[in-house]
């Protein structure tokens, strides 16, 4: 999809639970991706739409180590990987494709035993002019450490992780209410927002997401108490719900653990 000239967003409106979005910025120098999706079925085809545009591939950026957005890596060979640094401690560690069927289980015939991803290359832990229209702003939330790209001529932001738009975020690994105040300052970084999962959108569905999370820390433990809102009809509510207002809970008592619930799911217990 065509933002502007030279600026696109890969949209997947996949139901399945792992079906992301990436995007594109063709700079003189050639072209810069913003994630990577996660198996063959979703990365080839973007990758296609990509070798199409016909210029090198130099950069890809990564917003989370998370399968959806870092899966990919291994298609685009040519370009150097940006990411934080726990991205790069996470995938300097061998793919584990059994676990990755069970957290995606609509996906699990599309991850061989071979399935591998590419480490980080480049480091990013402060704001960085990555090409002259992107910057990479490092966030907190959906994991210790995320990354965003900004394109401040366009008035554009890929959030990548840091945003899902009518879809439920699994914030298993992350901090839901650092990750509510973190969408102050991105709301002030672009008014255009394409996120990791959903439609685009802008400063109404940043604050959705933004009361979202701040109703999971407010439900104190208890998935019964999630206040109503627009993401009782979020898509993976039933699933994601009661893992996010765990992990709310645990890490309001100190304890910095995966919740209980996501490890019984992937038959971690």
């Amino acid at each position: 999809m065509p933002l502007v000239g030279g600026v696109f967003a890969w949209l997947d409106d996949d139901p399945r639970h792992g079906a992301a979005n990436a995007g594109v910025v063709v700079d003189e120098d050639g072209v810069t991706v913003v994630d990577t999706l996660m198996v063959a079925e979703q990365w080839e085809p973007f990758g296609a739409a990509v070798d199409a545009i016909g210029r090198p591939m130099k950069r890809v950026v990564l917003t989370s180590s998370n399968v959806e957005f870092a899966g990919g890596t291994g298609r685009f060979r040519l370009g150097a990987v940006y990411g934080r640094p726990q991205a790069s401690a996470h995938l300097d560690q061998p793919a584990d494709p059994e676990l990755f069927r069970r957290l995606h289980p609509a996906f699990a015939p599309s991850f061989d035993d071979e399935f591998a991803t590419r480490p980080i290359s480049h480091v990013v832990d402060a704001p960085a002019r990555l090409t002259p229209a992107c910057t990479l702003v490092p966030m907190t939330g959906q994991l210790e450490e995320n990354l965003v790209v900004v394109l401040e001529g366009e008035g554009i932001a890929f959030a990548g992780a840091m945003c899902s738009f009518g879809v439920t975020p699994n914030a298993a690994q992350g901090h839901p209410a650092r990750w509510a105040e973190e969408l102050d300052r991105l709301v002030d970084l672009a008014p255009i927002v394409v996120p990791g999962h959903g439609p685009i959108g802008g400063e109404e569905e940043v604050r959705e997401l933004q009361a979202y999370l701040r109703a999971v820390v407010a439900a104190d433990g208890d998935p019964a108490r999630l206040a109503p809102g627009p993401w009782r009809d979020w898509r993976g509510a039933a699933d994601w719900d009661v893992v996010n207002v765990e992990r709310a809970a645990l890490l309001a008592a100190g304890r910095d653990e995966p919740p209980m619930t996501l490890l019984t799911r992937l038959g971690l217990t």
